[in-house]
């Protein structure tokens, strides 16, 4: 449903949803000397009251020595040091496991380059109150994406018209990483199951999330090309994105012909997801 100001919801209407309880903003980190103290204090002035996990995986540069330094002298900003690069995904499924064992209520995503724009928080955490997990998009009415070359442009809206359409999800920007998750969400999505990595981690959880029946919003974000420090997009990320979206597809479409469905984890009200018109439950 578009609600007239660029903001689209997918998933049941009319839930009551529980207080959001207090915000982990999570930054993996690798190499991003130049960009972490700018980051970090931009997200402490937009939400004085959420706090930061940099997670760092042993960056050459000294990121994680510099967050500690940040954490040295505020106790609203931790750092959780890892041990190589492993990749976005990994990076983020250990910051969820760490928030949640710390009874962070919100966990939210967000680029350490400055390419997320911290000053756009409030606008998630707003969206959330009415949902279980918020996408900042690029590509509903409002969003837009400032200093990208097309080239790039063109493989962003193209992975997410792909995956839209091998997945038959109706979002508009599923590889964006700008969101905001309960942690009743997190817990719900099977995270132990999830072995993507990059660019496709993000197309993961939001299909987990839309299959499994959560309310899912998507709001305006305006993303800000790099300035400082060198991209992580590499070929091999983009290879791994169009293999696992075409293999889950596929997957899919032969669990529907053989009358298994999709795979639904319970939503946070304690209810299965409900099935799609057309579709009945085995």
């Amino acid at each position: 449903m578009d609600d007239g100001d660029g903001t689209l919801e997918v998933g049941s209407q009319g839930r009551t949803f529980g207080p959001l309880g207090t915000a982990l903003v999570i930054i993996p980190t690798y190499n991003e000397a130049e960009n972490i103290k700018a980051i970090v204090g931009r997200v402490r002035e937009a939400v004085p009251e959420a706090h930061v996990l940099v997670a760092d995986d042993n960056s050459p540069d000294g990121t994680g020595k510099l967050a500690d330094e940040l954490a040295a002298g505020d106790d609203h900003v931790q750092v959780l040091h890892r041990k190589g690069k492993e990749g976005l995904g990994a990076a983020y499924l250990a910051g969820f496991r760490w928030g949640i064992e710390h009874g962070y209520g919100v966990l939210i995503e967000m680029d350490a380059d400055g390419s997320h724009q911290p000053e756009e928080l409030p606008r998630l955490l707003t969206a959330l109150k009415g949902a279980d997990l918020v996408l900042g998009s690029r590509w509903v009415p409002g969003g837009r994406v400032v200093n990208w070359p097309r080239s790039r442009e063109f493989i962003s809206r193209g992975g997410s018209l792909y995956s839209r359409m091998a997945l038959d999800l109706p979002l508009r920007d599923i590889t964006g990483g700008f969101r905001a998750f309960r942690r009743e969400t997190l817990e719900g999505l099977g995270l132990e199951e999830v072995a993507s990595q990059g660019y496709c981690f993000q197309v993961d959880l939001a299909r987990r999330a839309v299959k499994s029946g959560y309310h899912v919003v998507e709001v305006p974000i305006t993303f800000v090309e790099r300035e400082l420090g060198d991209s992580k997009m590499s070929r091999d990320i983009l290879v791994e994105a169009l293999w696992r979206v075409t293999a889950w597809g596929v997957g899919e479409r032969v669990g529907k012909v053989l009358g298994r469905g999709d795979h639904k984890h319970p939503r946070p009200d304690g209810k299965q997801p409900e099935p799609k018109a057309g579709q009945t439950e085995a």
